[in-house]
C-alpha cells in the first residue's frame, strides 16, 4: 500500500467518523427533546381525539342541517332540467365553502379547547 492510499484511506475514515458524529449529535438532540416534552402520551392522545371526534359530530350535525334545509327548499321534487342542475352545483359549491369555514372554526375552538383542558391538567399535578 503506497502513502498516497493510505493518506487517501485515513481521509475516508475521518469523514465517515464525523458523518457518525453529526448523527450521534441529531440523536443526541432529538432524545433530549422527548425528554423535555411536558405532554405525555395520553396527553397527545387527548388532543388528537378531541378536535377529531368534534369534527366528526359537528361535520355530521352540518351536513344533516344543510340537507334538511335544502330538500325544504326544493320542495322534495327532483327534476332533470339544466336550471335544477346549475341550482344544484351551485347549492354543492356553497355547501363546501360553508362546510370547509364550518370545519375550520370547529377544529380552531377544538384544539383550543384540548390545549386547555391538558394544561389544566398539568396545573392539578
Amino acid at each position: 500500500m503506497s502513502q498516497a492510499d493510505g493518506s487517501q484511506l485515513n481521509a475516508t475514515a475521518d469523514k465517515a467518523v464525523a458523518q457518525f458524529q453529526a448523527i450521534d449529535e441529531k440523536v443526541n438532540a432529538m432524545r433530549t427533546q422527548v425528554r423535555m416534552d411536558p405532554d405525555s402520551l395520553g396527553d397527545k392522545l387527548l388532543k388528537f381525539a378531541i378536535p377529531s371526534l368534534a369534527g366528526l359530530v359537528f361535520g355530521r350535525i352540518f351536513k344533516s342541517v344543510w340537507d334538511k334545509n335544502v330538500s325544504r327548499s326544493r320542495g322534495g321534487i327532483e327534476g332533470n332540467d339544466s336550471g335544477e342542475q346549475q341550482e344544484g352545483f351551485i347549492a354543492s359549491i356553497v355547501f363546501a365553502g360553508l362546510s370547509a369555514a364550518f370545519a375550520a372554526v370547529v377544529s380552531q375552538v377544538s384544539n383550543k379547547g384540548s390545549q386547555a383542558l391538558v394544561d389544566r391538567l398539568h396545573s392539578r399535578k
